[in-house]
């Protein structure tokens, strides 16, 4: 999958907000997006009352991304029909059919291991509006703060991924120049504790980031 235009600046989700504060200062520090975590398992999951309120803090344009690990159909729709969901992140066994049953664009999550064949992946998804790539665990669905071997990803789809797991101020920076994806994905790594991001790891990612794109040169 490509994205249909070329691109100069890299994006950036910032993920498992739980307070509203947190979320605004994300967007006003220089993140594209949000995710909300709908994921009972996750420690950074939302009812829908506290994602509500996270929401309506927020300022115009800024991008709102719900994240389900195989949850029921009827779950996912009381969740789009009360909170305000720009886009989809399905993190678990979900089908082709049922990602786009929602009427909403999606993103695939696809936890990363030694002997996956990623172009497979791609291929049985053409919908999805992107994919991305986190580090494979056997009792996690991501958000586990642990990075994967970042050339398990071909080169010719690099820059059509959101790069994710294990991101941090410290390596964001070498994972740009490695593999120069369309975006960064992160969560564990600018918080102070589960859920509960630190303004200061954010504004410090976020400088990575911009530092790389002033420099980058991508045809």
């Amino acid at each position: 999958m490509k994205f249909p235009y070329p691109f100069r600046r890299t994006r950036v989700k910032i993920c498992g907000f739980t307070r509203p504060d947190d979320a605004l200062t994300a967007i006003r520090l220089g993140a594209d997006a949000i995710g909300l975590v709908f994921y009972p398992q996750s420690p950074r999951n939302l009812d829908i009352e506290t994602a509500r309120r996270i929401v309506s803090a927020l300022p115009p344009f800024a991008t709102v991304v719900g994240l389900f690990v195989d949850e029921d159909e009827i779950v996912v729709r009381e969740v789009l029909e009360q909170v305000r969901i720009d886009l989809i992140q399905f993190h678990g066994e979900e089908t082709p059919d049922y990602c786009g049953c929602f009427g909403k664009p999606y993103i695939k999550a696809v936890r990363m291991r030694s002997g996956m064949d990623l172009a497979t992946v791609v291929n049985a998804y053409p919908d999805a509006a992107g994919f991305l790539l986190d580090a494979w665990h056997a009792d996690a669905k991501g958000g586990t703060g642990h990075r994967f071997d970042w050339e398990l990803i071909p080169k010719e789809l690099r820059q059509s991924v959101v790069l994710a797991g294990g991101l941090a101020p410290d390596n964001v920076g070498e994972a740009l120049r490695t593999v120069r994806p369309y975006a960064v994905d992160v969560s564990s790594g600018v918080e102070s504790g589960k859920g509960i991001k630190d303004a200061g790891k954010m504004a410090a990612f976020l400088k990575q980031v911009h530092e790389y794109d002033h420099t980058a040169h991508i045809d």
